[in-house]
């Protein structure tokens, strides 16, 4: 059984998680306790000794960032809980750490739960760094993604990504520095995730950062050329929303 603590300066908040959780998590979430501020969170925390806690990010003036701040090392599992607009959920979403957006979806609650509740604690000082950082900023491309690798994970700026390819469950990243990681990770999650970001899937086996775009060959679906001179084929499916994307742009 995973004992949890629920952080949220919002009184209703608190009781509709709690109710959630015994609904839905009752066979593998045990809620021991309840706190209203950063200072109470850290007493919580400190007497109770989670191995999960359900984070809301603004508490009163200060947020859940403050909180993790003065404790170390963080040995517990963080869930956050947020009403941020969709830049700030792109973040969370950027530096891999879990949260769920209010009003929360049972579902989503479910997923999270019993994504976390499967393994050990991480690390989660250079997610949350990424995180914070990401926050800060307010175009995408400015932004770190966090990329699962063999020995961890590594923190990427999405400005440093010329392209992405392909390797079956697993994806190349290209970067502006001629260097090239593999990724635990497929180009479906990777498509998924830096849409916003200014970047295309041409191909079944290729995501491109458009801003590294160097030209485009006519042809049955035609050709790419990349700024490190790469070329890369464009789907005859994939043609058409392809060049609509280039003559927005």
């Amino acid at each position: 059984m995973t004992r949890a603590i629920l952080i949220d300066d919002e009184p209703h908040c608190l009781e509709r998680l709690s109710q959630l959780l015994a609904e839905y998590c009752a066979a593998t979430v045990q809620v021991v306790g309840r706190a209203q501020s950063v200072e109470e969170g850290i007493q919580l925390i400190n007497t109770v000794r989670p191995s999960l806690i359900f984070l809301d990010v603004q508490l009163h003036e200060q947020t859940g960032f403050d909180l993790l701040r003065q404790i170390e090392p963080v040995r517990f599992s963080v869930i956050f809980t947020t009403a941020f607009d969709r830049y700030a959920v792109q973040a969370f979403k950027f530096s891999a750490l879990d949260y769920l957006l209010k009003p929360i979806d049972p579902d989503d609650l479910q997923q999270a739960v019993a994504k976390l509740t499967s393994k050990p604690p991480p690390d989660l000082s250079g997610q949350l760094d990424a995180l914070l950082h990401n926050l800060q900023q307010q175009q995408e491309t400015h932004r770190r993604i966090c990329v699962p690798v063999s020995s961890g994970f590594v923190f990427l700026a999405v400005n440093d990504i010329i392209r992405c390819q392909s390797d079956g469950n697993y994806t190349t990243i290209f970067l502006k520095n001629n260097q090239k990681l593999v990724a635990a990770k497929t180009l479906k999650e990777f498509d998924k995730l830096l849409s916003d970001a200014h970047f295309f899937r041409i191909h079944q086996s290729h995501l491109i950062n458009l801003a590294y775009l160097k030209s485009y060959q006519k042809g049955a679906g035609g050709s790419v050329t990349m700024i490190d001179n790469t070329e890369l084929d464009v789907s005859t499916r994939r043609k058409d929303d392809f060049l609509k994307r280039m003559l927005s742009r």
